[in-house]
C-alpha cells in the first residue's frame, strides 16, 4: 500500500514535524512516581456510553525544545495542541496493565498562549469487545512543573459532547458476528463546534472533577490519584509500542452513482442531470439540491484501515450515512469477484451489488466546512454514501482518508519470474498489516481481537518480514496476563468478553518458543516459561489412561473443516487431534526448559512426548486407511491430524512422506475419500511437515489455494474458502513466512538466530532472489539455475555463520559474500 505522509510548519518548530505529530515513543522508566490525578466529568455517569472534551491553556513566556507528557484515559483518547493531532491510545490492555502513552509536544507549542485539548469517550455497553475498562476517565502529566506544568486536574475543564454518540448494534446493516466497536453518529446541530479552537464560545464547560467520587474513601487524595494505592483501579505501565500510523491515503474513486429526485442548486452552472457529475469526486466538490437523494459507491482498489473525514458546508436537515465493506453482496447476501459491482441473476438479468455492513451517520446542520471523523477508524475497501436533503442544498467538499496501523516497514523482499508469486507476496503482506495495530487483530473488520492461533502466524511474519519484536511481545505477555487460575490462557486478550480455548494455550507454548529461536532475549522468555508450567499441568489433568487427551471443558476449537470444526471425539470422549497439538507443546516446553529453565523438567515433558506419541500411533493409526484417524473409533481422517503426526514423528520417517503425498493436493473446503480437509490457516502447518518430512521443494504445488483466489481479485485474505464472512484474515496471509523459510529456505539454525540455515527449495522456479532482515544486518540471497546446477549467491551479516543445504549436500556459511555451486539432480 502507498500512503503519502503530511507535512505541517508548527509555530516555533520543526519545519519537518508530522502533521498527526505521530512521533517516535518517548523512553520511559519501567516504574514511574505519578504526581498527576484522574479526571473526569463531575456529574455525568461514570459507565455509560459518553464523549467528552478536556481542555487546559498553557501560556509560555519562551520556546521550550521539549516537553513531555504522559496521557492516558479509559476507554480512549485523541490529545491536541492548538487543533493539531498530536495522537492517540491508550494501546489496549487489562486494568492492572494499563498504558498510558508519551508525547514530546515542543514541536507544536509557541510562545504565548497554547490550547491543549482532548476527547475522551467511553462507549460503555457499546464498546469493542477487545476493551477493558472501569469507569471514564482522563490522565495527563506534564514533566514540565510550576506554571508550566499542565498535569491534571488543575485547571482542566470538561464538556459532555451531546453531538457525538454510538450507534447501537442496529447501525451494521449485516447481521454477522460484530465483535468491533460501533457505528457513529455525528448531529451538527448539537456538536460544539468550538470546543478545539483558540475561543470557546459555548457555556457547557465546567471544572474537571474526580472519577473515584463513589469510592469508599471519598475526598481521598489517593482515591484518583494515578498512584496505584487506595482504590484506583488502573495499573499503570508504559505502552512499551511505537505510536500508530496516522497518514493520508486515498478514500476511493467513484464507481457507481445512483440519484433520485437531485436537483443542481441553483448558484450552481447549468449541468446535465446525470450520474456523471459526481464521477470527479472527492477529487472536486459536489453540490446536491433541496428534496434530493444521492448514493454514492466508492472503491479504493485494495482494502484498508483508516479513518475517513467527510467535510460538508450546508445542508440543514440532510442525512449522510457512511457504510464501509470488505466487498460486495448480492441478493442472497453472498459475495463473488471483490471488482464486481454487480451480478447477473437468476433471471439473467444484470443487478447490483449491494455495499452491507457498519453504518456511521452525520446530520448536518447547514453550517460552513462541518467536518465528520468517528473516533475509532474504519475498515473498508467499498464505501457508500447515502445522502438525504431537506430544504437546502448541500455541498460535499471532500473525503479524505488517514490510514492507521502499526508501523511495520517491509524490509524481506523476494523477486521470482512467477507473477502469481508476485501477487501473493503483496497481498499477504496487505493482510499482515491491516491485522496489526496496538495489538495483533484476527480481522480488522468484524472482530478487531488477539487471539492465539492468529497471532502466532502474524508474529512470525512481524519477526521475518520486518524485523520487529514488538508488537509479538506484547501479544505474549497480553496471554500470559490472561492466565485463569486454573493455570490455561484465554484463547483472546485483552477482551472483556472471556472465551476459553483451551488448546490455543498450547498453540501459546508454541509461540513462546518460536520468539525463543528468532530472538535474541532469554530473560524475557524466561519470565514467562512458569506461564508454561501451568498450562501443561492443567493438560495433564485432562490425560486418559490411554495416554490420550479427553474431551475437554470449553471450545476446543482446532480448525474450520467443511462439516463444521474440528477436533471430533470417540465414543470413549478421547480425541487423537488434540493430543497431537498437546505433543507438540510438550516438545516445546521441553526445548525451553532445557535452555532456560530446569533441566528435570525438561526430563519429564520429553518422557511424557514419548510416552504421548506412542499412545497416539497406537490408538489412532488406522492400517487400512494407511492415515492418522482423528480419534480412537477410526472413522474421522483429516489433514490436519496427518499434519501433525508427520510434524511431531507419531508416524514413523519412512511412512511420512507416503502420508504427506495422499493429502497434499486436498484443497480446503472438500473432503476427497472421506478426508477433512485444512483451511488456510492450518495449511501453515501443513508447510511445516513438508520441511520436516524433507518435501518442502512440493511447498510452491500447495499454493495452488491462493493462487484461485487471484482471479476473485482479492486485495487481503479471507478467513475461510467460499463465501466467507471476513475478507481479511491474517491468518492466511502465511505464505509470506513461507516463501521466506522455505522457497528462500532462511532459517534460524539455533536459538537467538545465533546461526543461519540456508535451505531452499525452489521447485521449478529457474532463479529467485531475497533478502531477509537478521538483527545484524540484511541477509541476502541469488539462486540461479542453470541446467542441473543451481549457483548461489549469499550474504551474511556481521559475524553471522551458517549451512546452505542442498538434499544430502551441506556447504558452511561464512560472514560476507558467499558463492556456492551444487548439482540439483
Amino acid at each position: 500500500m502507498i500512503v503519502t505522509l503530511l507535512w505541517a510548519t508548527a509555530a516555533n518548530g520543526p519545519a519537518n514535524a508530522p502533521l498527526n505529530a505521530q512521533a517516535t515513543a518517548q523512553p520511559d522508566p519501567p516504574t514511574h512516581s505519578w504526581h498527576a490525578s484522574w479526571i473526569t466529568h463531575p456529574t455525568a455517569p461514570l459507565r455509560e456510553p459518553i464523549v467528552l472534551h478536556f481542555r487546559r491553556m498553557l501560556s509560555l513566556p519562551t520556546f521550550r525544545s521539549s516537553y513531555i507528557v504522559r496521557v492516558s484515559a479509559d476507554n480512549r483518547f485523541i490529545l491536541y495542541v492548538n487543533g493539531k493531532r498530536i495522537g492517540d491510545g491508550p494501546a489496549r490492555g487489562d486494568l492492572t496493565h494499563w498504558r498510558y502513552e508519551t508525547f514530546d509536544l515542543a514541536p507544536y507549542l509557541h510562545t504565548g498562549d497554547n490550547a491543549i485539548t482532548a476527547t475522551v469517550w467511553n462507549f460503555g455497553v457499546y464498546a469493542p469487545i477487545a476493551q477493558i475498562s472501569d469507569r471514564t476517565a482522563f490522565l495527563l502529566e506534564s514533566e514540565a512543573t510550576g506554571e508550566q506544568s499542565i498535569s491534571t486536574p488543575e485547571n482542566w475543564q470538561v464538556e459532555i459532547e451531546p453531538g457525538h454518540i454510538a450507534l447501537d448494534r442496529s447501525s451494521v446493516s449485516f447481521k454477522e458476528y460484530m465483535a468491533a466497536g460501533p457505528g457513529e453518529e455525528i448531529d451538527a446541530s448539537k456538536y460544539d463546534w468550538t470546543w478545539n479552537g483558540e475561543h470557546v464560545s459555548r457555556g457547557r464547560w465546567v471544572d474537571a472533577g474526580d472519577p473515584m467520587r463513589d469510592s469508599i474513601y471519598p475526598g481521598n487524595n489517593h482515591a484518583h490519584s494515578a498512584e496505584t494505592t487506595g482504590d484506583n483501579p488502573w495499573g499503570l505501565v508504559p505502552d512499551g509500542l511505537p505510536h500508530m500510523e496516522y497518514t493520508q491515503t486515498s478514500s476511493g474513486e467513484v464507481v457507481r452513482v445512483s440519484l433520485d429526485d437531485i436537483n443542481v442548486p441553483p448558484s450552481e452552472p447549468p449541468i446535465p442531470q446525470k450520474s456523471t457529475y459526481f464521477r470527479d469526486f472527492p477529487a472536486t466538490s459536489v453540490s446536491i439540491g433541496p428534496g434530493g437523494h444521492a448514493r454514492i459507491l466508492l472503491d479504493r482498489k485494495t482494502l484498508t484501515t483508516a479513518y475517513p473525514q467527510l467535510t460538508v458546508s450546508g445542508g440543514k436537515g440532510a442525512t449522510i450515512k457512511l457504510t464501509y465493506t470488505e466487498a460486495l453482496y448480492d441478493k442472497n447476501r453472498h459475495k463473488g469477484d471483490r471488482d464486481a459491482t454487480d451480478y447477473r441473476g437468476s433471471d439473467g438479468q444484470m443487478n447490483e451489488r449491494q455495499a452491507l455492513g457498519l453504518t456511521d451517520i452525520f446530520l448536518p446542520d447547514g453550517g460552513q466546512h462541518r467536518t465528520f471523523e468517528p473516533l475509532w477508524w474504519r475498515t473498508w475497501r467499498y464505501l457508500a454514501l447515502d445522502i438525504t436533503t431537506a430544504d437546502e442544498p448541500l455541498q460535499l467538499e471532500s473525503l479524505k482518508a488517514f490510514f492507521t496501523a502499526y508501523p511495520f516497514e517491509e524490509k524481506a523482499k523476494l523477486t521470482t519470474p512467477d507473477p502469481d508469486l508476485a501477487k501473493i507476496w503483496e497481498i499477504s503482506w496487505r493482510t499482515a498489516r491491516l491485522d496489526a495495530h496496538e495489538t495483533y487483530m484476527d480481522t480488522p473488520y468484524w472482530e478487531q481481537l488477539q487471539y492465539v492461533g492468529d497471532t502466532r502466524i502474524q508474529s512470525l511474519i512481524s519477526y521475518t518480514v520486518a524485523n520487529d519484536d514488538r508488537l509479538g511481545r506484547q501479544a505474549l505477555e497480553a496471554f500470559d496476563h490472561s492466565r485463569l487460575p486454573e493455570g490455561i490462557t484465554r484463547s483472546r486478550y485483552p477482551s472483556s468478553l472471556p472465551q476459553n480455548i483451551p488448546t490455543f494455550s498450547l498453540l501459546y507454548i508454541g509461540m513462546l518458543h518460536d520468539f525463543w529461536i528468532y530472538r535474541d532475549d532469554p530473560h524475557f522468555v524466561r519470565n514467562l516459561l512458569p506461564g508454561t508450567r501451568s498450562i501443561l499441568g492443567w493438560f495433564q489433568q485432562h490425560e486418559t489412561k490411554d495416554g490420550l487427551l479427553e474431551k475437554l471443558p470449553w471450545w476446543s476449537f482446532i480448525d474450520w473443516v467443511s462439516s463444521g470444526e474440528i477436533p471430533t471425539y470417540s465414543t470413549s470422549n478421547e480425541s487423537c487431534a488434540t493430543t497431537l497439538e498437546y505433543l507438540g507443546a510438550l516438545n516445546d516446553a521441553a526445548d525451553l526448559e532445557q535452555a532456560l529453565g530446569d533441566p528435570v523438567l525438561a526430563t519429564r515433558d520429553k518422557d511424557q512426548a514419548e510416552t504421548v506419541r506412542r499412545s497416539i500411533y497406537s490408538q489412532c493409526w488406522s492400517p487400512d486407511r494407511n492415515l492418522l484417524a482423528d480419534n480412537p473409533d477410526k472413522k474421522v481422517f483429516s489433514q490436519q491430524s496427518n499434519v501433525l503426526a508427520v510434524l511431531y514423528d507419531v508416524i514413523p520417517k519412512a511412512d511420512q512422506q507416503t502420508v504427506l503425498k495422499k493429502i497434499l493436493t486436498i484443497e480446503p473446503g472438500t473432503t476427497p475419500d472421506g478426508i477433512l480437509s485444512a483451511s488456510y490457516y492450518f495449511r501453515f502447518y501443513l508447510a511445516r511437515a513438508l520441511d520436516h518430512a524433507n518435501m518442502a521443494d512440493s511447498y510452491l504445488q500447495s499454493l495452488d489455494p491462493w493462487r484461485k483466489l487471484l482471479p476473485l481479485h482479492f486485495s487481503t485474505w479471507p478467513e475461510i474458502p467460499g463465501n466467507t464472512r471476513s475478507d481479511s484474515h491474517a491468518w492466511t496471509s502465511h505464505p509470506i513466512y513461507d516463501l521466506l523459510t522455505l522457497v528462500a529456505g532462511i532459517e534460524p539454525s539455533s536459538p537467538s538466530f545465533k546461526t543461519v540455515r540456508i535451505a531452499p527449495h525452489l521447485g521449478t522456479l529457474p532463479t529467485l532472489k531475497a533478502t531477509f532482515p537478521h538483527p545484524e544486518g540484511e541477509i541476502s540471497v541469488d539462486y540461479q539455475r542453470h541446467g542441473d546446477t543451481l549457483d548461489a549467491t549469499i550474504t551474511l551479516p556481521g559475524s553471522l555463520t551458517g549451512t546452505f543445504v542442498l538434499g544430502s549436500q551441506q556447504k558452511p556459511l561464512h560472514p560476507g559474500l558467499n558463492h556456492i555451486s551444487v548439482s540439483v539432480r
